[in-house]
């Protein structure tokens, strides 16, 4: 059933991530699953609208979660999202207490969780969520790929 849930899931979040590229955002999507598979909440980056770099799609999408649920934790939710989650965000999934973590691309420049501080792995790190990533890796890449390569030829 995760499997299931979290592919449909991606496809929610590389969707959002197309909107926030048309918008003139990173193409960064996010979707919260809750334990039963389903969709809490969805959204995208919105740096650059909201004039807030800390407007990433994972942070809008877990405190839109945690308003919806009633909850400062987000206690058995799956996060998924289309870029390895930068370590801010990372270290927000840490205090949602998000129990899963699902990412398609990897981020050798700017991740968090598998690359630069590797968070979750920190001998402080007050939670570790379980982590799968590069669910349909190829797609999330060339997304931001092509994102990158129209602004520099803009």
């Amino acid at each position: 059933m995760i499997q299931a849930d979290t592919s449909r899931a991606m496809q929610m979040a590389l969707d959002a991530a197309d909107e926030a590229a048309r918008q003139g955002e990173v193409p960064v999507g996010a979707v919260v699953l809750d334990a039963a598979g389903d969709v809490v909440s969805v959204a995208r980056n919105r740096v650059e609208e909201l004039y807030d770099a800390s407007a990433h799609a994972e942070l809008l999408a877990m405190r839109a979660a945690a308003v919806k649920l009633g909850s400062p934790r987000l206690t058995g939710c799956t996060l998924v999202v289309t870029l390895e989650p930068c370590p801010m965000c990372a270290g927000a999934i840490v205090h949602f207490r998000c129990e899963r973590v699902v990412f398609g691309a990897y981020d050798p420049k700017g991740g968090g969780v598998e690359h630069g501080p590797r968070v979750f792995e920190r001998p402080t790190c007050l939670h570790r969520p379980e982590v799968i990533g590069g669910l349909r890796e190829r797609e999330a890449a060339l997304q931001l790929r092509t994102f990158f390569q129209r602004l520099r030829k803009g």
